[in-house]
């Protein structure tokens, strides 16, 4: 299938989650993502959940890592639809942060983080077995993670959809997706760098 019939197919599926399923679902991906070996990893930026999308709860994760990885640095983003371009800031606290024009949460603090970035997880719609991914079609992410050596982590509510058809040369692939039912690697810079139990 195409990114479109993936990005209709997935987010219709999305929708039709019960908030019941949508808890269980948080949960199980929380179970994974802890299961990480972070001991190489001193600066995380994480993408903040839009809830009317029923994307995945990341403060579940963000609070899990304050409490248990106290050492590591957060980044979360703040995105420039007129150039579909993003900033990177030190997350201060849900106390920071306030909707954007398009329902999107961001940090308020103006200064910007520019240094090296260790591990970015990832949002998307769906990903395939080969660690390419559906996103929301802007592109945001595949130009920022351009260049950038960190370990690229996906988060999705579902399992793989097979094969992306319309993939494009400058799309980012993935080095391992979180699902709730487990991790799939695609780079062996993951697996080495940040194994997780399966």
């Amino acid at each position: 299938m195409n990114k479109a019939e993936i990005r209709k197919g997935a987010m219709a599926d999305r929708r039709g989650l019960t908030r019941e399923a949508i808890a269980a679902l948080n949960a199980a991906l929380l179970t994974k993502f802890s299961t990480l070996d972070f001991k190489n990893i001193h600066t995380l930026h994480i993408f903040l959940p839009i809830v009317e999308k029923n994307e995945p709860d990341t403060f579940l994760l963000i609070n899990w890592l304050r409490i248990h990885q106290p050492q590591i640095h957060i980044l979360v983003p703040r995105a420039d639809f007129s150039t579909a371009l993003m900033t990177h800031h030190t997350f201060k606290g849900e106390e920071d942060l306030q909707k954007s024009i398009f329902n999107i949460l961001e940090p308020m603090q103006e200064e910007q983080y520019t240094g090296k970035i260790d591990m970015v997880i990832v949002p998307l719609l769906a990903f395939d077995d080969r660690g390419y991914r559906v996103g929301y079609g802007k592109g945001f992410y595949d130009r920022f993670l351009e260049g950038q050596n960190c370990i690229k982590a996906g988060l999705c509510f579902f399992s793989s959809v097979g094969t992306i058809a319309d993939t494009h040369v400058n799309d980012i692939r993935l080095d391992l997706c979180i699902t709730p039912e487990r991790i799939v690697y695609f780079s062996t810079q993951a697996s080495s760098s940040s194994r997780i139990g399966q």
